[in-house]
């Protein structure tokens, strides 16, 4: 029997697992699917400055056409291509010669001739191998200020990354911490459910006694069952915070957390903390990072102005058959130049347009300053408030519990002073409130704290 039951528990103690905050973290960093997109994004954005960087480097193409082709003009053209073109082909035949002495010695026009050669060749098949390279020598600087705005961009994604991710840690400190408080009240809630079950007791031993009335039974019972409901609330909270937990881990066999996440943060003066989150925010060097693009891109709108300038090299062979006869091959080189005179003012208004965007960017850059500095402002005062009012509300709490004390002995010693059950109820309602209180307030300090650190550009974790 004790062997089939260690069996039947064995599954369960294989799949379970108790996490800190610390693990937590870790696990959701490694196992997001948002962040693993996101990571993919900043790797396709570094990858678009290679291809800008790539134009330069210029287009080398090997190519193979084949055609057979009966075509007069066709025909001619492929046989001088491969540098076999012969007299006959022009339609000078010995017939045809023979044809043009006797029309010359009577004096007649010799232009009617048709050359039969020329005009209705045999079909040809003819191959042509050809290598080029084509190289952009100068495109007003467009090539340039594409790969800045391809590398700052791949930059900004980065930033915005980093920033994600710091803030996935508060969506797991919400999570992780709101177990553990969902923990603390099932605590509170069993403790009063004990409490509860103590005033029934003592409630019935002083009503067999005639000392007390049914009423004072009947209101401790319907305490401890309002009591055990809350409870239930209390537990189905703790299921939902793990399992919000589960979802962002990835590790669905985490069924228990650990100690809270206390509210450490890095602590100095207001404006000292101002100029550290603008120096260390990665989500306003991603705005940084695409007002410089924005500004890039006036430049690069503006290339159009410039003349255009590449070169083309072509080597290549024509025969009847694939070979490389170095007697049927060419060779090309080109250098060209392309300047817009007139555009219709085309130019000027796509670079009027950028520098609209880059001011419009600008100032979303110098609007998002002022705002962090006043979310730091605002997150350092709610941690303070928080501080403060967490050490009352501990206080308050002890005071509560020492009341009720004091309320349980004055109703069993209902000789020195006449109470009654609606005391002891009102007075563990009081308990159970203001300690509470002490939960939710340690929870909402940990996430003030959690807060200020982020907008200070600092993580969570250690």
């Amino acid at each position: 029997m004790y062997k089939k039951l260690l069996f039947l528990l064995l599954p369960v103690a294989a799949f379970s697992k108790t996490v800190d905050f610390e693990t937590a973290l870790s696990l959701t960093i490694n196992n997001s699917k948002e962040l693993k997109a996101k990571q993919l994004e900043v790797q396709s954005a570094k990858k678009d400055a290679l291809k800008a960087d790539s134009y330069n480097y210029g287009t080398l193409a090997v190519s193979e056409t084949i055609s057979n082709t009966n075509h007069a003009g066709y025909v001619f053209g492929m046989k001088t291509a491969a540098r076999e073109a012969q007299m006959s082909d022009f339609g000078f035949t010995t017939a045809n010669f023979t044809q043009l002495q006797t029309l010359m010695g009577l004096g007649e026009e010799i232009g009617t001739i048709q050359p039969e050669n020329l005009n209705y060749p045999d079909a040809r098949t003819n191959f042509e191998t050809k290598l080029t390279y084509d190289i952009p020598l100068f495109v007003g600087y467009k090539l340039e200020n594409g790969k800045a705005m391809a590398t700052l961009q791949g930059m900004a994604k980065e930033a915005k990354y980093k920033y994600d991710e710091k803030l996935l840690g508060l969506k797991v400190l919400q999570a992780y911490n709101g177990a553990v408080t969902a923990k603390k009240f099932i605590a509170l809630t069993n403790k009063g459910k004990a409490k509860a079950k103590a005033f029934i007791d003592t409630a019935t031993e002083m009503y067999n006694k005639r000392l007390t009335r049914i009423v004072d039974v009947k209101q401790a019972k319907m305490a401890y069952k309002s009591i055990d409901t809350k409870l239930k609330e209390a537990q189905n909270s703790y299921e939902v915070a793990i399992a919000y937990l589960r979802f962002l881990t990835g590790d669905d066999t985490i069924t228990d957390v650990g100690e809270l996440k206390l509210a450490h943060c890095f602590m100095a003066e207001l404006p000292e903390l101002q100029r550290i989150a603008l120096e260390q925010r990665e989500d306003l060097n991603w705005m940084k990072y695409n007002t410089k693009t924005m500004e890039k891109k006036v430049a690069y709108d503006s290339s159009d102005a410039y003349p255009t300038i590449g070169a083309h090299i072509e080597y290549g062979l024509n025969d009847n058959q694939l070979s490389i006869d170095g007697d049927h091959d060419y060779y090309m080189v080109a250098v060209g130049l392309k300047y817009n005179i007139l555009d219709g003012g085309l130019n000027a208004v796509k670079k009027e347009k950028a520098q609209l965007d880059y001011l419009k960017t600008k100032n979303y850059l110098e609007l998002m300053e002022k705002g962090i500095s006043l979310e730091v402002q605002k997150n350092f005062l709610e941690f303070q408030t928080c501080q403060k009012t967490f050490k009352e509300k501990v206080e308050t709490g002890i005071m509560s519990e020492e009341i009720l004390d004091e309320t349980v002995k004055i109703y069993k010693n209902n000789l020195n002073f006449r109470t009654n059950m609606m005391y002891l109820l009102m007075s563990l309602q009081s308990m159970m409130s203001a300690q509470a209180d002490v939960i939710t307030s340690e929870y909402d300090k940990t996430l003030a704290a959690a807060r200020l650190q982020l907008s200070l550009g600092k993580p969570l974790s250690k």
